[in-house]
C-alpha cells in the first residue's frame, strides 16, 4: 500500500475517535461535521454569499471606501514634521478592496467573524482567512502587495482578549499570498504589526451610525512610516467593512506618516488598499 494512502486512513481515524470525544460543528450552522468537512459544512460552504470583489477593480467596496478617501483629500490639512509643516498628498492611487462575502447581522453567516473576535475560534478564522487570500493571490489587482498591516487594537482590549482577530486574518492571507510570490519569484510580503498603533481607546463601533463610526476613530491611530521603507503597495486588513470608518482612519494615520517620512510626491504614488473577512452590503 502507498505510504501517502496509509497516512491519509490513519488521519482519517483519528479524527473520527476524535469526533466522537468532541463532536466538531459547523461554524455557521451548527450541524455536526463529517470527517471530510473542515470548520464549515458542504451545504453552509455551498452557500456562502461570497462577493468575489478581489477580481473587480470597481466593486461596491472599493467604491464606497475611495469615495470616503475622496471625502478626505478635499479637506487635507498640514502634518507636522521635524522640519516644519509637509502638506499631505491632495491626490493617490485608487484604492483596492475585497472581502470574502457579504454580511447581514440576521444572516447565520454572520457567526463565521464573530466566532474568531468573540469564541477564539483561531481554526475557523484562519480557514476563511487563507479563502480570502487564495482569492487575492489569484487576482492581478494584489499582485505588487509589498506588506500587510491588521488594524490595531488599542493596548488594552488586546491584552484583555489575548489577541488580535485582524492579525490571525492577515497572517491567513500572508500564507496564500506568500505561496504567489514564491511561484513569480518575487519576496512574500510581511504582516507587520507595529507600524499602526491605536492611541485612543475608543467606543466599540457596533451600535453607532456611519457618522458615530467616523467620529469615534477619527485620529485614534498613529503610524510609523519609518519601519515601512519605500512601498508602492499596502494591504490593511480587518474582520467586516461596515462603513469603512476604521479603516478610513488606519489609511489616514498611514498617508501622514509617509508623508513625513517620503515627503508628499513619494507618499503619493503608495497604494493602500483593504481586505476584510465580510462586507455590510448595501
Amino acid at each position: 500500500m502507498d505510504a501517502r494512502i496509509s497516512q491519509i486512513s490513519l488521519r482519517s481515524a483519528a479524527l473520527s475517535v476524535a469526533d466522537l470525544v468532541l463532536p466538531r460543528v459547523c461554524v455557521v450552522c451548527g450541524r455536526t461535521l463529517l470527517p471530510r468537512e473542515t470548520h464549515v459544512c458542504t451545504a453552509c460552504a455551498a452557500d456562502l454569499p461570497r462577493t468575489f470583489f478581489a477580481g473587480q477593480r470597481d466593486n461596491p467596496m472599493a467604491l464606497a471606501f475611495n469615495a470616503l478617501v475622496e471625502r478626505e483629500l478635499g479637506g487635507s490639512h498640514g502634518v507636522d514634521t521635524p522640519s516644519g509643516a509637509c502638506s499631505l498628498p491632495t491626490t493617490q492611487p485608487f484604492s483596492y478592496a475585497a472581502a470574502l462575502f457579504y454580511y447581514r447581522g440576521d444572516s447565520p453567516y454572520s457567526l463565521i467573524p464573530q466566532a474568531l473576535k468573540y469564541d477564539r475560534n483561531f481554526g475557523a478564522g484562519r480557514y476563511f482567512a487563507r479563502m480570502l487570500g487564495r482569492e487575492l493571490a489569484a487576482s492581478s489587482l494584489f499582485a505588487d502587495v509589498d506588506a500587510i498591516l491588521p488594524v490595531p487594537l488599542h493596548w488594552l482590549r488586546q491584552w484583555r482578549r489575548g489577541y488580535n482577530q485582524a492579525e490571525v486574518i492577515a497572517k491567513g492571507i500572508a500564507e496564500e499570498l506568500k505561496g504567489g510570490a514564491e511561484a513569480s519569484g518575487s519576496p512574500a510580503p510581511p504582516v507587520l504589526t507595529r507600524v499602526l498603533k491605536r492611541v485612543r481607546r475608543t467606543r466599540t463601533q457596533t451600535r453607532l451610525d456611519a457618522g458615530g463610526r467616523y467620529a469615534n476613530v477619527h485620529s485614534a491611530f498613529v503610524a510609523d512610516g519609518k519601519v515601512l521603507g519605500k512601498p508602492l503597495h499596502l494591504l490593511l486588513v480587518d474582520d467586516v467593512f461596515t462603513t469603512g470608518a476604521t479603516l478610513l482612519a488606519c489609511e489616514r494615520a498611514l498617508r501622514r506618516a509617509l508623508t513625513e517620512t517620503l515627503g508628499p510626491e513619494a507618499a503619493s504614488r503608495v497604494r493602500i488598499s483593504v481586505a476584510t473577512l465580510a462586507y455590510v452590503g448595501r
